[in-house]
């Protein structure tokens, strides 16, 4: 009787793992999700809900047609949503500053020691739409300003993104620039990189994240003016 009960034992094992091995294909099979404008659009809004900060290194790409040239500059960002506040540290090539609170921006640069101050001003939406494009910004804001289409799923720095495609909706923001193209992350929901096509030329510019943190704590140290105070202060027009 034990034999036979061993017997029947070792016949159930044979046919369980046959499913076993196969068990964790059809498990990935049936969690392959179909994405689609709407579901991708629902979870970013998922995601801004809870948007507070963020912290990344970004690399600037800026290509030019006409010399079929290429300049990279990186560094580090930090975003807080409360009060709108932003910091950009480029180290290489070479040093700047980019420091946004509300309607304030300034730019920075040690090496002439020279302070650019630009008051935002009636701008600072169109302005909002470029540098926190994507950044806990809702899907309502984000046709509001753009005709927005999937253009499926792809993968970029070993991580499975889905690439939005943004056509500004006004004419004035279509002359400047007639195409974004967003890649946003499946597994934290945040653009791992935006490239920006330039009106009437074969001219863009990317920007590339890496080493996303969401929701960190950033001292309000970080978005204080501390270059130097003999610093040459100027206010570009436009």
């Amino acid at each position: 009787m034990q034999l036979k009960a061993a017997g029947k034992n070792e016949l159930r094992l044979c046919a369980i793992v046959p499913l076993l091995l196969f068990f964790p294909w059809l498990a990935q099979a049936q969690s392959t999700q179909k994405w689609t404008l709407e579901s991708t659009l629902g979870r970013m809004d998922a995601g801004a809900r809870d948007f507070r900060t963020l912290t990344a290194s970004v690399e600037h790409i800026k290509y030019t047609d006409v010399v079929k040239d290429t300049s990279t500059e990186s560094g580090q960002m930090w975003l807080q949503k409360k009060d709108e506040k932003m910091r950009i540290e480029f180290a290489k090539p070479d040093q700047r500053t980019i420091l946004r609170a509300g309607n304030s921006l300034a730019i920075y640069n040690p090496k002439i020691n020279r302070v650019e101050e630009y008051d935002l001003g009636k701008d600072r939406a169109l302005v909002d739409q470029y540098v926190r494009l994507g950044f806990g910004t809702r899907s309502e804001d984000l046709k509001k300003s753009f005709d927005v289409a999937f253009s499926g799923e792809q993968e970029l720095d070993g991580k499975r993104t889905l690439l939005l495609e943004l056509t500004p909706k006004t004419e004035q923001v279509r002359a400047q620039i007639s195409k974004i193209e967003m890649w946003v992350d499946e597994s934290a929901w945040l653009p791992l990189q935006q490239k920006f096509y330039e009106a009437g030329s074969g001219d863009y510019f990317i920007f590339h994240y890496s080493d996303i943190k969401k929701n960190l704590k950033i001292e309000e140290s970080r978005f204080k003016q501390d270059w130097p105070k003999n610093a040459t202060k100027i206010k570009p027009r436009g």
